[in-house]
């Protein structure tokens, strides 16, 4: 059974960090796209950022350029996601998703419709 699930949300001041990871079981990372996507109250699903199979390429929303950093470890089958200066507009649950294309990425690859395997999502909380 495919699955990924999330962890590393929670309640952060603003102007702080947290680092959401996503783990895959059930199949090989290898030759597929990760994604993370937020959804806050109220808000449609937004593409955070994605990272291309091999790790050589990355996007970002406007949004969190320069604050967020997207990895891979495909020997640990794992992806993460790096926040930082944290803004109450980032409260949110945030997925990971995986979309099964072995090429390099840009901001197209942002869109909710090209991935067919999502986590279960995880809280994360901005607030003083």
């Amino acid at each position: 059974q495919l699955q990924l699930v999330e962890s590393g949300g929670g309640l952060v001041q603003p102007g702080g960090s947290l680092r959401l990871s996503c783990a895959a079981s059930g199949f090989s990372l290898d030759y597929y796209v990760i994604g993370w996507f937020r959804q806050a109250p109220g808000k449609e699903r937004e593409g955070v950022s994605c990272i291309s199979s091999s790790g050589e390429s990355a996007a970002y929303a406007d949004s969190v350029k320069g604050r967020f950093t997207i990895t891979r470890d495909n020997a640990r089958n794992t992806a993460s996601l790096q926040m930082n200066s944290l803004k109450s507009e980032d409260t949110a649950v945030y997925y990971c998703a995986a979309w099964l294309y072995n090429q390099g990425v840009g901001e197209w690859g942002l869109k909710a419709l090209y991935y067919d395997n999502w986590g279960q999502g995880t809280q994360v909380i901005v607030s003083s």
